[in-house]
């Protein structure tokens, strides 16, 4: 879990006081190497704000796997994984992300 900003404000203003970098260590206990990190991304960004979390699909494309799935719409899991070149549970795992069911309509 990162530190929220205000704290890494109070921490860089408890520098900037005077205190050596074992006494912020030690009243905040945080890393001596955190505060220099916070201290080298204030004097270069200007700011202390947690870069956001970009995660994103890692083997395939979505847009592709929803274009194919449109036009395959039976196909089998180990066929969309050939067409990809990834395996199963890619496929699968892809498509809860997408809220996409696999479940097939049976007339009787």
């Amino acid at each position: 879990m990162a530190y929220s900003e205000d704290y890494r404000k109070r921490v860089i203003e408890y520098r900037k006081e005077g205190h050596t970098l074992m006494d912020t260590q030690k009243v905040f206990k945080v890393a001596i190497i955190t505060i220099r990190i916070w201290e080298n991304k204030l004097k270069e960004e200007g700011t202390l704000k947690k870069k956001p979390v970009i995660r994103s699909f890692r083997k395939l494309d979505p847009e592709k796997l929803k274009i194919y799935l449109k036009d395959h719409t039976d196909a089998y899991l180990r066929e969309i994984a050939a067409e990809f070149g990834c395996c199963e549970t890619t496929i699968t795992n892809a498509c809860r992300k997408l809220k996409i069911t696999r479940k097939k309509d049976h007339a009787l």
